[in-house]
């Protein structure tokens, strides 16, 4: 498909800087596209009310690093400022980084990376550098004494289409983090678990509703622009996700006795249909996944979607309109805007149930 058919136009009023406090009053519109009524404006606190008993909520247990680096690289006299936004972890000691001014480095130079002048420091060699501007850093501390020192000096990577209006702050430390993050790795936050709080999972449990754990450590590539044409000549940046014995074997169990798999965020939803047999069966699953989801795609695990609202022609949206139908999503975002919805990271939320 042309990537032309997933745009519109969206104020830019619409992007929300900050969550809804509390979570779970953000607004939340259900889309549901086999209804005569296919928009209902509700609330995330009333997610219970359109779930059954035997449903199973699938959430994502990955936790944000604070990715963003500051640092400098000194070659001579010459001295020039570098920033690195980690993505995907490469072995114990390696990482790679989306790199601004990428062209200021070469193989074998070494970045001085502080959040303070004089905070603690850690360096990272460029291994190898990629034509898309990507560099391989590795660094002189390895393993978990590398993820401490990321946390020590790295800052919360708020998206692009925030962190151009505002710069990151200490409330981001907890606003930028769901309630469920165990699992440290991710360089973005699966967003639709923003709105979650204990009351409204009490809520959830006692509406007869499991609640499973996946990973997907999500990197910076789902903020990138789709630069091609068609959607057949995009290629999917690779995340890492998992998938335990015991969620395949809860989530069989779900559907077996004919409750619905209820997927919070496209993250969630992608490690369900990466690891999902032909049958519609779950597995055991770990590894890398770069599944790419458009319209003509046959989901064999989620029935529902708890999702936010994504940018226009980006990979996200076209997943939902696979989901969801693209003539559906695209009236579901005209409406949300016409009635004040806030977009993307920090703002509201949809409920899509499949198409057909």
């Amino acid at each position: 498909m042309r990537v032309d058919d997933f745009d519109f136009d969206l104020p830019n009023d619409r992007v929300a800087l900050r969550p809804a406090e509390p979570r779970e009053d953000a607004r939340m519109l259900v889309v549901s596209p086999e209804c005569s009524v296919p928009y209902s404006d509700m609330t995330v606190g009333q997610l219970p009310n359109f779930l059954r008993p035997g449903d199973c909520l699938v959430v994502n247990d990955t936790r944000v690093l604070p990715a963003r680096l500051m640092g400098t690289r000194q070659r001579g006299d010459s001295i020039a400022r570098i920033e690195a936004t980690l993505h995907k972890r490469f072995g114990i000691q390696a990482w790679w980084a989306f790199v601004r001014p990428s062209k200021k480095l070469a193989v074998g130079e070494t970045v001085q990376f502080k959040r303070q002048s004089n905070g603690p420091m850690l360096l990272g060699t460029v291994l190898e550098k990629s034509d898309a501007g990507e560099v391989l850093f590795q660094f002189d501390v390895s393993d978990r004494a590398l993820d401490q020192a990321v946390e020590t000096v790295g800052v919360m990577p708020l998206p692009p289409y925030i962190a151009a209006k505002r710069a990151e702050d200490a409330k981001d430390e907890s606003d930028y983090q769901t309630i469920f993050a165990h699992k440290t790795g991710a360089v973005a936050a699966p967003t639709a678990g923003l709105h979650f709080t204990p009351a409204l999972l009490n809520a959830i449990s006692v509406a007869g509703v499991s609640i499973v754990h996946v990973t997907l450590h999500v990197g910076a590539g789902t903020f990138l622009p789709v630069k091609v044409e068609d959607t057949e000549n995009h290629k999917m940046h690779a995340e890492w996700g998992e998938i335990s014995v015991e969620t395949a074997k809860i989530l069989n169990e779900t559907k077996a006795r004919g409750g619905r798999v209820v997927a919070v965020g496209t993250t969630s939803l992608r490690v369900l249909e990466t690891s999902v047999r032909n049958d519609g069966s779950f597995v055991a699953w770990s590894g890398d996944t770069s599944i790419f989801i458009t319209p003509g795609f046959r989901f064999r695990a989620v029935d529902i979607l708890m999702t936010n609202f994504h940018l226009p022609r980006s990979t996200l949206f076209m997943l939902v309109s696979a989901f969801s139908g693209l003539d559906t999503m695209l009236k579901a975002y005209k409406h949300a805007m016409d009635t004040g919805y806030r977009f993307y990271s920090y703002g509201d939320a949809c409920l899509l149930h499949r198409r057909g």
